[in-house]
């Protein structure tokens, strides 16, 4: 590397036997000198010369004496490695300087081959600061990018220590979540853009704190969808019951801000959201140049087509069989057999309930009649008709009794 160096000096003939000592040096281009009478001219020219690496400064000058200056040099955002120089002898001089923070010190008369090797040590130093920097800044700059992803403590980990190998591309068995909101194109179409603005940065910043607080990782944010991964790139060995839980608070969030904007005359749409599980190609897609970590794959199909699923449903979350039965104490309701598209055979999904809604009478009932619309028993209608009866919110058993008075038998369903 290249130093510049500041020598601080009141003494005449020092420039010059400064210039001759290390002339091949200048030379060649390795090191430059900037000179100063006293402290002020210093930093003077350090505002000047904001590239000085180095300071050689002098304690005895006029209007302002070294230690002086050195106390101003350690005040800076980038405090400059200095060298002090005082008399023979002069250690209270010394100890004080270096309770200040400089570096090394030297003695007077100076001894030009004490003066280069402490120079050189202090580049030596100089240099270590600067890759520590660099290194810092690097860090600082991949943490900025990662935490769009990655939940904080991941991001950090990741910056910090990531050898790279999470990042590249590869198989690797995964949880994912769609997310998707009903009626978003006509909100686009009638709300005034500073309002959308803030709608849509509150929904998607709101999602997100809920995915890193469940330790998931945000794949992508395309308008109003969010698609997030679990087992990627760290291991979760119970990322199916993190994916689950994680698709419960996103729901329980996002109706509570829907209901808040509707309070404020908008009207957002329902969050629809899909789960599944299994194999997927994962890692970053970007290139060299940019930095897209997400995932591609049946799997990730299937969580999409799970999500759009919720439309004919009437559900908010439907999960697959697949990340349900991986799920530990999976609590919810049997939907049916779905023929997805895209597909051949047919997946069985769920309904995830809370606690309350898993333990209250109805969903005995709904277990009930759908046991009997799998077995195929006439009761089955009848016993959709009296939950319904009851419970006239539930859209799930409308759904049920509409195809059953439509002629549909059995819980296999064709959905587009």
């Amino acid at each position: 590397m290249s130093a510049t160096i500041l020598v601080v000096d009141d003494e005449p003939d020092l420039e010059a036997l400064v210039l001759q000592k290390f002339r091949k040096r200048i030379r060649d281009g390795l090191i430059s000198f900037v000179f100063a009478r006293d402290g002020l001219e210093a930093l003077q020219s350090i505002e000047q010369h904001p590239q000085v690496d180095l300071v050689v400064a002098d304690i005895n000058m006029p209007r302002m004496d070294g230690l002086s200056l050195l106390a101003k040099l350690q005040e800076g955002e980038h405090r400059k490695s200095t060298i002090i120089v005082s008399a023979y002898g002069d250690m209270s001089n010394i100890r004080t300087a270096m309770n200040r923070g400089a570096f090394d010190f030297l003695t007077k008369p100076i001894d030009f081959a004490d003066l280069e090797a402490t120079i050189e040590k202090t580049i030596r130093h100089i240099e270590v600061l600067r890759e520590a920097r660099r290194r810092q800044a690097e860090a600082e700059r991949a943490h900025a990018s990662l935490s769009r992803y990655f939940s904080p403590e991941l991001a950090k980990r990741l910056a910090a220590g990531s050898d790279g190998n999470e990042m590249q591309v590869h198989w690797r068995e995964i949880a994912v979540i769609f997310t998707d909101i009903t009626g978003f194109t006509s909100l686009l179409e009638t709300a005034v853009p500073e309002v959308l603005a803030e709608l849509l940065n509150e929904y998607v910043s709101g999602l997100t704190d809920v995915v890193f607080a469940h330790e998931g990782t945000v794949a992508k944010v395309i308008g109003d969808a969010i698609q997030v991964l679990f087992n990627a790139p760290d291991d979760q060995s119970d990322y199916a019951t993190r994916a689950i839980a994680c698709a419960q608070a996103l729901d329980q969030w996002a109706e509570a801000f829907r209901e808040r904007w509707k309070q404020k005359g908008v009207d957002f749409g329902i969050t629809r959201i899909g789960v599944h599980a299994g194999p997927a190609l994962v890692g970053n897609f970007g290139g060299n140049r940019f930095f897209d970590y997400t995932a591609y794959g049946d799997t990730i199909n299937t969580a999409a087509r799970l999500e759009a699923a919720n439309k004919a449903l009437g559900t908010r979350i439907c999960v697959s069989e697949t990340v349900a039965s991986a799920a530990q104490e999976f609590k919810g309701r049997p939907i049916g057999d779905l023929l997805l598209r895209g597909r051949s055979e047919p997946l069985r999904a769920h309904e995830p309930l809370t606690d309350g809604a898993f333990d209250a009478p109805a969903r005995a009932h709904y277990a009930n009649a759908f046991a009997k619309l799998e077995a195929g028993d006439a009761g089955a209608m009848p016993a959709f008709a009296a939950l319904v009866g009851t419970h006239a919110d539930d859209r799930l058993a409308s759904y049920h009794l509409r195809r059953l008075l439509n002629g549909a038998k059995g819980v296999r369903m064709q959905l587009d």
